[in-house]
């Protein structure tokens, strides 16, 4: 049964319940999450569909629900990853990064103005567009954080939309720079105005997304790990 509680190994894996997650799961997911279901998952990745499935159903059993399926219709029906599928994905990326020693993680800061809040909740006009972040009551003059952790990049034409992704905040943009270490890859993104967006990605995924310098992405992240907080040009007496 799953417990909730993955524990990290030294060989780079997530284990639940006795279910050990690898980079081979992680090509599996991603690749549900391109091409829209297991069947064409499977195929981009040269694995039989029924291999596919199975993996999945294993993985659930020490994860809990990983792809949300979608039978019929007229769409013809397909596969999406859940929002524990992504944390899952998120925490591997993590893991990775502190065995190849870049345990340090960049953060993005946006300088910008509060304009509408929703509790706990705002939106921030910043020089990249508005970001939904976590605001603080007390002030509109904000710089909002954002962990290269926390940001996925996806192909131009495969980014979620809509219901299929609970990431509030998304911007199309260009690869400034990729610094590839052994297993991990700092990446810098052009989405606008000065500041550069920073990726934390596996090399893995570098080379499936095609990322190099003037290739189009999207970023994606959620504002529930997006936070803004006082401006210090502001707190500064």
């Amino acid at each position: 049964m799953h417990d909730g509680t993955p524990r990290a190994t030294f060989d780079a894996q997530l284990v639940a319940d006795d279910v050990a997650f690898d980079e081979r799961d992680v090509r599996l997911l991603r690749a549900i999450d391109e091409h829209g279901s297991i069947n064409a998952a499977a195929t981009a990745l040269g694995r039989s569909y029924a291999h596919a499935q199975r993996r999945i159903v294993t993985l659930e059993e020490g994860f809990g629900p990983l792809v949300r399926r979608e039978r019929g219709g007229s769409s013809g029906g397909g596969s999406t990853l859940t929002d524990g599928a992504r944390r899952l994905l998120q925490r591997f990326r993590r893991l990775t990064a502190e065995s190849s020693g870049l345990a340090e993680v960049d953060e993005t800061v946006l300088t910008g103005t509060v304009t509408e809040r929703d509790g706990e909740f705002g939106l921030v006009e910043t020089d990249v567009g508005v970001v939904r972040a976590l605001v603080p009551a007390d002030t509109d003059a904000v710089e909002v954080c954002i962990r290269s952790d926390v940001v996925t990049l996806y192909s131009s034409n495969a980014a979620p939309t809509g219901d299929a992704t609970s990431a509030r905040n998304q911007f199309s943009g260009t690869v400034r720079s990729v610094e590839e270490g052994e297993r991990i890859a700092r990446v810098a993104v052009n989405v606008g105005g000065e500041t550069p967006l920073r990726a934390l990605v596996t090399t893995t995924s570098v080379e499936r997304l095609g990322l190099e310098s003037g290739a189009d992405v999207v970023a994606s992240f959620k504002a529930t790990a997006t936070r803004a907080v006082p401006s210090r040009a502001e707190s500064d007496p």
